[in-house]
């Protein structure tokens, strides 16, 4: 269902069309306020409610997870993807932060 799907955030929802018709696949609550920052990707849909993120299921809008971002408040939040490319995205930074620990240790003996 998600390839036949455009995805929209509007007054605390998602709402899914479908691409062709334009008729309403699903929406799901978020929380409330207007403005709801999607982004589509492979393995799910990310989206942005007043200061919260959310991960929804694509084929269903079930949220998948939560977070509150605690202590950021709740501005607007932008949302920047890798387009799928996190576990490499993630195994470069741990790479670069062992190196960065290999070198401290040998600089301090």
């Amino acid at each position: 269902m998600a390839s036949s799907a455009i995805f929209i955030g509007i007054k605390g929802r998602v709402v899914a069309l479908d691409r062709a018709s334009g008729v309403e696949l699903w929406r799901a609550d978020l929380k409330g306020g207007d403005f709801v920052n999607v982004v589509q990707e492979p393995d799910g849909i990310y989206a942005a409610a007043k200061g919260e993120m959310f991960c929804l299921d694509p084929a269903t809008g079930s949220i998948r997870w939560n977070n509150k971002l605690p202590g950021l408040g709740h501005g607007l939040i932008t949302i920047a993807a890798t387009g799928g490319q996190s576990t490499t995205v993630m195994q470069e930074k741990r790479r670069r932060d062992q190196a960065a620990a290999s070198a401290a240790i040998i600089a301090a003996t």
